[in-house]
């Protein structure tokens, strides 16, 4: 667990016991602070709280009703349970912070603005992080953030700084949380994911290698217009020293904006360009020239850490990828099953579509937008498609003079009419182009459900 002396003595209010906020609660406490804890859900009020609020002491050997597979209060020592409270957040004054998950929108959420009316700081883990470097064996941290790719990129890194014998751990919106990790040894690495959300809550992080792979519409709900949101991303630069490096995609013109701000950066800056022509024969999980663009981001960043080029190759040639990236799952009679449940909008769905000759799209969900134009340059790739969701009968409706659509609803409903469909060599590919919440709980359950749904199919 990563802690932090900053932290001993301080006052925090923590607003959100899933596994990010349970990880924060456990370090601060770890680190010697007073915590305020509070989640809607019980159970997870009840991991850190056995006793109900309601004063009612549960006895030695009544069973918890924490939610399974969650920690239970005896994880913290005793020293630690004195140090922490279970209560709703109804006066923030006196704390020295709000740490909240990066799920809470900060432009809506009524705490948020009483924190922001009482001086007291909203942060997220990442900042409690940046916090706790100066206690930690020295070490680099890597950056990396954008609309899309930014999953595979920050793998990537992860994977090559491992193969070239590189202590490492790979955090932030990827993986266990930062703060649940053990620290590294000396000359370690830390590679972080990092959100728009997540870079919002946080101020301090001073990124040895900070990267912007593209800047296109997302979580625009979040933020007072497109502009609000690229600033958001511009963000972590700006905590950046002048002599760390930078690495920016400049295919997008926010991108390539923030680029230009930052030409003072000299030989500290990397431009990853649209458009390089690359052999990616040898990289069987990195194909499509979206994975050239996040291949080329990472060869920057690992050069910038002094990664030899004979590392580099091993490191491209034998990554694996990641689960609902563009990941075979089956095939069947010929036919390929492609789960690409991670791509949340139509710029992340666009690449897939072309990546294939003959697709039978699975695309629906919960829209982010009005509509599918990033995917129009490869209509000319999909066979057939198949709306699902809330936005199944929006989308049918925009698809229906590009190819041949049928709004079917439901995930399962679709890979039985594309597997009725598909002919030897097409491939079913769910790449949605919209977030799951409309019918699952997040874009790993949807993908696990198209990969029972195929399954079912043998």
């Amino acid at each position: 667990m990563i802690v932090a002396q900053a932290w001993r003595g301080k006052r925090y209010a923590v607003l959100g016991l899933a596994r990010s906020g349970a990880a924060t609660v456990r370090a601060l406490v770890g680190g010697g602070a007073q915590v305020v804890a509070w989640d809607s859900d019980e159970a997870k009020r009840d991991v850190f709280a056995p006793s109900p609020l309601r004063g009612e002491g549960r006895g030695e050997g009544q069973p918890s009703s924490a939610a399974p597979g969650t920690a239970p209060h005896p994880t913290l020592s005793p020293e630690g349970r004195g140090l922490l409270e279970v209560a709703p957040l109804d006066d923030l004054s006196g704390f020295d912070a709000l740490v909240v998950s990066p799920g809470v929108p900060l432009n809506t959420h009524p705490l948020a603005a009483t924190a922001r009316g009482a001086n007291v700081p909203v942060i997220g883990d990442i900042e409690l992080f940046a916090q706790a470097r100066g206690d930690l064996p020295s070490h680099k941290v890597v950056g990396i953030t954008g609309s899309n790719g930014k999953s595979t990129t920050t793998a990537l890194v992860h994977h090559i700084l491992k193969t070239a014998g590189i202590p490492t751990l790979m955090g932030g919106n990827i993986g266990l949380p930062i703060l649940e990790q053990e620290a590294l040894p000396e000359g370690g690495v830390y590679v972080l994911e990092l959100s728009s959300y997540q870079i919002d809550l946080t101020q301090t992080l001073d990124c040895d290698v900070a990267v912007l792979l593209n800047i296109t519409p997302d979580h625009l709900d979040r933020y007072d217009g497109f502009e609000g949101y690229a600033a958001s991303k511009a963000r972590l630069f700006a905590m950046q020293s002048a002599e760390h490096d930078a690495v920016i995609g400049i295919g997008d013109a926010p991108s390539a904006e923030i680029e230009r701000g930052l030409s003072a950066k000299g030989e500290h800056l990397a431009k990853i360009a649209p458009g390089v022509c690359m052999d990616q024969g040898n990289w069987p999980t990195l194909q499509g020239p979206h994975n050239a663009q996040n291949a080329l981001a990472a060869i920057a960043v690992v050069k910038a850490l002094g990664v030899s080029e004979v590392d580099i190759d091993r490191g491209l040639t034998s990554f694996t990828g990641l689960p609902h990236r563009m990941e075979q799952i089956a095939s069947y009679a010929g036919v390929a099953y492609v789960d690409d449940s991670k791509a949340t909008n139509p710029e992340s769905t666009a690449p897939a579509l072309a990546a294939f000759d003959r697709v039978h799209w699975i695309v629906g969900g919960r829209a982010k937008g009005d509509d599918l134009d990033a995917c129009k340059p490869a209509f000319g790739h999909v066979v057939h498609a198949y709306t699902i969701g809330e936005a199944g009968p929006k989308f049918a409706e925009i698809l229906k003079d590009s190819m041949p659509v049928e709004n079917v609803g439901t995930l399962d409903a679709a890979v039985r009419a594309a597997a009725a469909n598909a002919k030897p060599g097409d491939t079913v590919l769910l790449s949605p182009a919209c977030a799951s919440f409309d019918q699952f709980r997040d874009y790993e359950a949807r993908g696990a459900a198209f990969r029972a749904a195929v399954e079912s199919l043998a």
